[in-house]
């Protein structure tokens, strides 16, 4: 009889659980990146770290992890939920808005580190395809990494951020073609060693039919996600709406991400690529902004393994046996990348400063290093010796890109009183979908009449509804509708609540007005908050909460009725139009007077109705 249930095939996962919940709080205190974090946990857990010493002490053996390779499905798990995420980030209105740098600074950054290193490479005495895999690998930064730490600085508004978002963003569309070509490489060193130059083309043409299944499976997958995608999830949406579907939308969620990747698998692609994929497809669509949020804790988690397990793979008896060479490799790929990238950067018109700051964040390798590297040793063209040193090296680099972004700011901060030179593409900050427009909650009949007149006078706004029949109505009109439930904060957050200029709340429940209300004030004190409300005892109640203006339906009825009824009369337009707004500045009065806490929004809000020019019509009018 085993010992089969005893838990001890847990006890790594429960580890990493117990490392997550004690390093990510405390390096959230300390102000550093959780992904730097769960890097140490993997090095001080791993075999090489705390294990060594459990013959002594037995009961480092719990408390340590033994068997990495229990994690390793987990990891990959992590990695497609990333490129999951990034897949939903590529919408086409984010890469026309940064086309020149994604698509000019970002690929050649890609194609001229993967050249330069693998020329170096070469040099060494390395074959070709192994150089250019470890050139690709090398070539890729970490977004995972260096967004994080940037947003800690506060260096994502502006010229740094801009051009280091649209590397990166260049990078994360380069991981699908560069996982293809390691295919190809395969292919061709295969087709090769059967005979005959890897350029002939008979060998070419064996190499390209290889990738036909691949090809075919991926057309298939791209087919079967529009066809299916959307309305399974509006049928989940409706699930959910009769409050039967909460945990069917993460259900759907999580089936998407891991259904992708093994049908990518299936087709010869790897799981990730199938993730991007389906990503892609999601984003344009009304519920990515749901499924961002639905998703984000298990990203977070599974990500989380990924670097653990990157931890793991730090081999401490390798960088004691030849400590010189592991970190001169680690130097020279950072100073390679960072003197490739400040040429380039120059050459496409950033000013030194922040070109500097970019190169060096973008400097040591990425995550997608790992994974590009374990596709080239699973191919068969990567050397396993020089590529596991080579890793050794990325994952030291790594650790110092927190160092090289407080180094980069302190190089480039510019003395007193010389003349800041932002660069060309300085003009706004990382575009996010969401900034600067103003947010509608609830698109039926009163938000849909708010959005059209806020089109009519070339307002930019985005509408979020749960009610998935009011949101395809809303986007087969052409509205930005989206599905979710703002009641949350991170819908609100993944709608761009930190940077919209205004909240404008219209569902005609009560009790979810107020608690969209509740939620949306405490992110951001300075937000232009407006609310409809059922009757005058619920715009006090708003007042309360801290709305900017409340508008209630009972007051607003009855001051109409009574502007048509003057009119009809034949009295002034001017002179009713006055009296209208003098009589709801007394209603409006009267409500923020109702409650003491509303007196403390007062200065806010009369500072924010004068930045919106409201204009009281004259008498004369």
């Amino acid at each position: 009889m085993t010992n089969g249930h005893g838990g001890g095939e847990y006890k790594d996962l429960v580890v990493f659980l117990a490392a997550a919940g004690v390093m990510v709080p405390l390096v959230n205190r300390l102000k550093i990146s959780p992904i730097l974090g769960f890097l140490a946990a993997g090095v001080l857990l791993g075999p090489d770290g705390l294990a060594r010493f459990s013959d002594a002490l037995p009961w480092l053996s719990w408390a340590t992890i033994s068997d990495p390779g229990q994690l390793a499905q987990l990891s990959e798990l992590g990695v497609a939920f990333l490129l999951f995420m990034i897949g939903l980030e590529l919408s086409w209105e984010r890469l026309r808005a940064l086309r020149r740098l994604v698509f000019g600074l970002g690929l050649m950054q890609v194609v001229a580190c993967t050249v330069v290193l693998a020329a170096l490479f070469m040099l060494t005495g390395q074959p070709l395809a192994g150089a250019v895999v470890l050139g690709m690998g090398l070539a890729l930064s970490s977004t995972a990494v260096v967004m994080p730490v940037l947003a800690e600085r506060g260096r994502l508004k502006g010229v740094v951020g801009r051009s280091t978002f649209a590397v990166l963003l260049a990078q994360d569309l380069s991981v699908a073609p560069i996982l293809i070509t390691v295919t190809v490489l395969a292919a061709l060193a295969q087709s090769a060693g059967l005979g005959g130059s890897v350029l002939e083309p008979a060998v070419l043409g064996r190499a390209l039919l290889t990738l036909v299944p691949a090809a075919i499976g991926l057309g298939l997958l791209v087919l079967l996600g529009r066809i299916v995608l959307r309305p399974m999830f509006r049928s989940v949406a409706r699930a959910r709406r009769a409050e039967q579907g909460g945990e069917l939308f993460v259900a759907a969620s999580l089936l998407v991400v891991i259904g992708a990747g093994l049908a990518a698998q299936a087709a010869g692609l790897s799981m990730s690529l199938g993730a991007l994929v389906a990503g892609v497809l999601l984003a344009e669509t009304e519920f990515r902004r749901e499924v961002e949020v639905s998703i984000e804790p298990f990203k977070g988690l599974l990500l989380g393994v990924f670097f653990v397990g990157v931890g793991l793979g730090l081999d401490l008896d390798a960088v004691a046996a030849d400590p010189a060479g592991v970190f001169g490799l680690a130097l020279a790929i950072v100073a390679v990348k960072a003197a490739v990238v400040f040429g380039l950067a120059r050459l496409w018109g950033l000013a030194w400063r922040p070109a500097l700051e970019t190169a060096l964040v973008l400097a040591p390798a990425g995550e997608f290093a790992f994974v590009v590297f374990a596709t080239g040793l699973v191919e068969g063209v990567a050397s396993p010796g020089i590529t596991a040193a080579v890793a050794l090296s990325a994952t030291i680099s790594i650790f110092c890109i927190p160092l090289l972004a407080l180094l980069g700011q302190r190089l480039t901060r510019p003395a007193a009183g010389a003349p800041h030179d932002p660069g060309p593409d300085a003009v706004g900050a990382v575009p996010d979908p969401g900034e600067g427009a103003t947010v509608i909650v609830g698109f039926g009949r009163v938000g849909r009449l708010i959005g059209e007149m806020l089109r009519e006078h070339d307002q930019p706004f985005i509408a979020v509804d749960a009610d998935p029949a009011t949101v395809a109505a809303g986007r087969r009109a052409g509205f930005d509708v989206f599905y979710g439930d703002a009641g949350r904060s991170e819908m609100l957050l993944r709608c761009g609540v930190m940077t919209t200029r205004a909240l404008v709340v219209t569902m005609d429940s009560p009790a979810k007005v107020d608690e969209v209300v509740r939620v949306a004030r405490p992110l951001r004190e300075d937000l232009i908050l407006i609310a409809r409300a059922r009757d005058d005892q619920h715009a006090a109640r708003l007042y309360a909460l801290g709305v900017t203006d409340a508008v209630p339906e009972t007051t607003e009825a009855s001051l109409q009725l009574a502007e048509n009824t003057l009119v009809d009369l034949g009295v002034p337009m001017g002179l009713v139009l006055a009296s209208i707004h003098e009589r709801r500045d007394q209603f409006r009065r009267a409500f923020q007077a109702a409650t003491p806490e509303s007196r403390r929004h007062r200065p806010m809000r009369a500072l924010r109705n004068s930045q919106l020019n409201h204009r009281r019509p004259s008498p004369t009018e």
